[in-house]
């Protein structure tokens, strides 16, 4: 048991990281303020070119969020208004929200229960005559099987699209998440990988016509020839774009922070090792972070540190009585949503994702945490388990 005294571990923190950035982040936020043009300015564009190279895209868009982005996306790819976008049943709401905004309608597919992400099966089986497009998730520390995804979108003939918010430095065979197909995304949101002040994010395409309409309806949708076309592809009436520019102040941030990213994925590499080794064999704990077997290389990349383990909401109740955050990731499956009860889902559609919803449990992970900090956290949950089985 800890003593009393033992300062609280918050499941997120970014204090010491942004101390070890600062002179690059201070020295970008100079150049911004001597320039004085704090949205989509050189900042921005600066921005885009060195994440280009980071991910090889030939096209980076900056915008205000992920969100945005996942829904510029849709609609560049040729998603339009009654279409179905098949998506899986487990994931933050913005994976399917965003099929909402480009005014189509979610499809939901099981999840693989290793990867937490798009079984391709399960895909497959949810296309109708209406689908226009199938877009996987890429959760946690993995990629989704994009050789099974693909396969089913070559057959159907569907637009890829890549929910890669979650993927930065991720691979697939060599090629960066969101790269797969018509394009992906990036979240900023702080606490993803490589995290902004508050929400930014960005779409990476190597498709020049799905960059051209993205970047036009980034901007209002005035950008000259291409507004036609973009109106004629969304079946939208009314105005076609939006205001969805990132600000030069998150792109300073994200500059300062990108030259370090490299090892702030290491070091996440090392915490996971350290928790799994910790947890390894401790009775509740169900089960730890694995990697599925896939037919080509990939890159993981531990953005949260997630486990599933009985009785979960007992256990949040004696971590946060020991002052350790831990976040659920995700406590309600996507079908299931009060804002998609007309789709007409009901439980025990999607197995996999309802179980996942009601076992898993991220444990607090950042670049910053040392290892004693995870031995505290390991022990709370062996002490929880040894108890309850006394």
């Amino acid at each position: 048991m800890n003593p009393p005294s033992a300062p609280p571990i918050p499941f997120f923190t970014q204090a010491s990281s942004f101390e070890r950035c600062w002179p690059e982040i201070s020295r970008h936020l100079n150049a911004l303020l001597d320039r004085g043009k704090y949205s989509h300015g050189r900042q921005v564009v600066e921005l885009e070119g060195v994440l280009a190279d980071y991910t090889g895209a030939a096209h980076v868009l900056a915008v205000n969020s992920g969100t945005d982005a996942l829904t510029l996306l849709l609609r560049a790819a040729g998603v339009r208004r009654g279409d179905e976008v098949v998506v899986p049943a487990f994931s933050f709401v913005a994976t399917a929200s965003s099929v909402s905004l480009a005014l189509a309608t979610p499809a939901f597919a099981d999840i693989d229960p290793e990867s937490y992400a798009l079984d391709p099966e399960s895909a497959e089986a949810a296309v109708t005559d209406r689908t226009a497009a199938i877009m996987p998730t890429h959760l946690f520390w993995q990629m989704a099987d994009m050789t099974g995804i693909g396969e089913v979108a070559a057959r159907h003939d569907l637009a890829l699209v890549e929910d890669s918010a979650e993927a930065i430095g991720m691979r697939w065979d060599g090629t960066h998440a969101g790269l797969l197909g018509k394009g992906g995304v990036l979240s900023f949101f702080p606490t993803k990988t490589l995290g902004a002040l508050g929400d930014a994010g960005a779409i990476l395409t190597n498709d020049p016509t799905v960059a051209e309409l993205a970047g036009t309806l980034r901007h209002h949708g005035r950008m000259g020839r291409t507004t036609d076309h973009i109106a004629g592809i969304s079946n939208l009436s009314g105005a076609s774009g939006t205001n969805s520019k990132m600000d030069d102040v998150q792109a300073c941030v994200l500059m300062g922070k990108l030259p370090h990213l490299d090892d702030d994925i290491a070091r996440r590499a090392q915490l996971a090792e350290a928790y799994t080794e910790r947890l390894s064999g401790v009775p509740g704990v169900l089960r730890l972070p694995s990697l599925a077997k896939r037919e080509v290389r990939t890159d993981p990349v531990f953005y949260v540190y997630v486990i599933e383990v009985e009785r979960r909401e007992e256990l949040v109740g004696h971590l946060t009585r020991q002052g350790i955050g831990t976040e659920v990731y995700y406590p309600t499956p996507l079908h299931l949503q009060p804002c998609f009860a007309h789709l007409g889902h009901r439980r025990g559609d999607f197995p996999n994702a309802e179980a996942a919803c009601e076992r898993t449990l991220a444990l607090p992970f950042h670049h910053d945490l040392d290892e004693d900090t995870v031995d505290r956290v390991c022990e709370a949950i062996r002490t929880f388990y040894a108890g309850s089985r006394a």
